[in-house]
């Protein structure tokens, strides 16, 4: 379905502005005007190009809810009301236009919770990736030494940064845990967060990882979100979990060890990411971003996300 159930909220807020700002507007009673807000200084140029064009953005993407199948064939999501989907294509362009991040980055698509817009300034979201990389073999899940994998996953980190910056990327540095690795054997899912620090950047990013494993492989969730909404990403961590499973044939139960393959790593090194070795030192500069850096200004961004939230309060 089309994301008209959107528009109006968008439509709202972009005549609050006009009301808001617009000299015309008849003045209120003194009453209501002692009670009222103080007025806003009128829009800029630019952010009236911007509210014209999240407004168009927004009412451009497919919303999508229900029983969802991703692309490649092998596994489903079933979205419930409090979410919506977006496909690939609609992704790239929230990714790239919206959020400032590299083109050409390839996902099965990205779940948002159904109160927010991409554009608006609250706004998180999940991307669902599929890596194709073996059975991974959870024998050691419940054995692992959270204290010593992140000192190596940090080691790791700092030792590739001379790398990613001669390459164009900013350095990392992993923080730490925002929420351990832990795994659920009965549903084959795991879960654990990271705080990094991209470069000089004044705020920490949250990195929250989902990994649902199956026969041949696994799904990659993570949220892209800022380190101020690890306690909203909690709240709604189970839901995400529960929305993925993989379809009859590639579930994890039915490994068949005499066809299938095994990955070269169990649960901790997925943990670690040595399975990102194969692409390089320039996999964690790669984490997604909400930075609002190509089309959103930081001023226009807030002043958007404000008279969204204000208009739906």
């Amino acid at each position: 379905m089309k994301s008209r159930w959107l528009l109006p909220l968008l439509a709202a807020s972009v005549m609050s502005v006009v009301s808001f700002t617009s000299p015309l507007v008849m003045a209120a009673p003194a009453s209501e005007a002692a009670a009222a807000e103080p007025a806003a200084p009128a829009l800029t140029e630019e952010e009236t190009q911007y509210i014209a064009w999240a407004t168009k953005f927004v009412g451009s993407l497919n919303l999508q809810k229900g029983e969802i199948q991703l692309p490649d064939g092998v596994a489903k999501i079933t979205v419930p009301d409090n979410f919506y989907y977006l496909s690939p294509e609609d992704t790239e362009r929230v990714l790239a236009e919206a959020w400032g991040n590299p083109a050409g980055q390839k996902t099965l698509g990205m779940l948002f919770p159904a109160e927010f817009t991409p554009v608006d300034k609250g706004a998180w979201g999940v991307t669902i990736e599929y890596s194709e990389d073996g059975y991974v073999s959870d024998e050691d899940a419940h054995e692992m030494d959270f204290n010593a994998l992140l000192q190596d996953m940090k080691e790791d980190t700092a030792a590739d940064n001379e790398n990613r910056v001669n390459s164009g990327y900013e350095a990392i540095e992993l923080i730490g845990w925002a929420a351990q690795p832990y795994y659920d054997s009965a549903s084959h899912k795991l879960h654990w967060a990271q705080e990094l620090k991209f470069g000089e950047a004044e705020e920490n990013t949250l990195n929250y990882n989902i990994r649902v494993l199956g026969r041949k492989g696994y799904l990659l969730m993570n949220f892209i979100a800022d380190m101020e909404q690890l306690p909203e990403i909690e709240r709604n961590r189970d839901t995400v979990l529960a929305m993925a499973e993989f379809n009859d044939g590639f579930r994890y139960d039915q490994f068949d060890p005499e066809y299938d393959k095994m990955a070269a790593y169990g649960i901790g090194g997925l943990v670690a990411g040595k399975v990102l070795a194969k692409t390089g030192f320039l996999a964690l500069g790669l984490v997604f971003l909400k930075k609002f850096g190509v089309v959103i200004l930081g001023g226009i961004a807030v002043l958007f996300g404000r008279l969204f939230k204000r208009n739906k309060a």
